[in-house]
Order: structure tokens, then sequence, then C-alpha cells
């Protein structure tokens, strides 16, 4: 079975995740600068077999009606990851919360205070959250 891509997107930084090979449970993988993104999922898809991804959008199921600073960026970058991969799926998932969820479970599991604050830890943590939102709709 092939894995599933989990993507919160920023501005500055966009916090990856991937699921193990059976598409069960998602893991925080990295964050990089946005600027590198592509470099970044080229060698995602390229390493092991790749079903498609899961990308966050604020407020996703209001379809449309409100938006964010980002929204308009990750409607661009939607379009530009199902032009560059067209043969895999691209899942929209409502990211609602997932930054104050990802803030709560690194508190909980114990992360020191230093840690957390370390610019994109909690991207990568979001990037899990969206992507086990979706794997919970399969």
């Amino acid at each position: 079975m092939a894995r599933w891509i989990g993507i919160d997107y920023g501005l500055a930084r966009t916090g990856l995740a991937i699921t193990d090979n059976q598409a069960m449970m998602a893991f925080p993988h990295e964050t990089v600068p946005t600027s590198g993104i592509w470099e970044a999922l080229e060698s995602l898809v390229m390493a092991e077999p790749c079903a498609g991804f899961a990308l966050g959008m604020p407020d996703a199921w209001e379809l449309k009606s409100s938006s964010t600073d980002s929204t308009a960026a990750i409607h661009t970058f939607q379009k530009q990851l199902e032009k560059k991969w067209p043969n895999l799926a691209v899942h929209i998932v409502d990211e609602s919360f997932t930054s104050r969820e990802a803030r709560q479970a690194m508190v909980i599991g114990g992360m020191k205070k230093k840690k957390r604050e370390v610019k994109g830890a909690m991207d990568r943590i979001a990037a899990a959250l969206i992507l086990q939102r979706f794997l919970e709709t399969l």
C-alpha cells in the first residue's frame, strides 16, 4: 500500500507529515521553508510509493465562504500540486484548530518549553494532525 503526505502550508514555513506504509497512522516528518517545498515533496514522493496528499485549508468546511491571509496562497499551491503530480490525489482537509491542538500535544507530550518555541516544531505536528483527520475519513 502507498503512503500519504500531509501538508500544513504556510507563507514562510510548511509542515510535512507522512503515514506508515499501511496508511493507518500519521507522523510528523519535517518543517521546511516554503521556498523549498517542491524539493522536499519531490524527495518524499520519490522515496516510496505515494497515494497522494492531504492539504490543510482554513475553514475548508465553509466551502470558501470565508478566508484567511493564507487561503489564496493555499489554493494556488493546491493547483500547482495537482499539475505537478496529476496521478496523485489531493484532498483538502479542514485545518481548524490544528495549531492549538499541536501546542497542546507538545505540552502533554512533555516537550520542554524551549523546544516548543523552536520555529517549525508546531508546523510538522499540525501537518500530522491534518493527515490523521484525513485518514479517519478513509
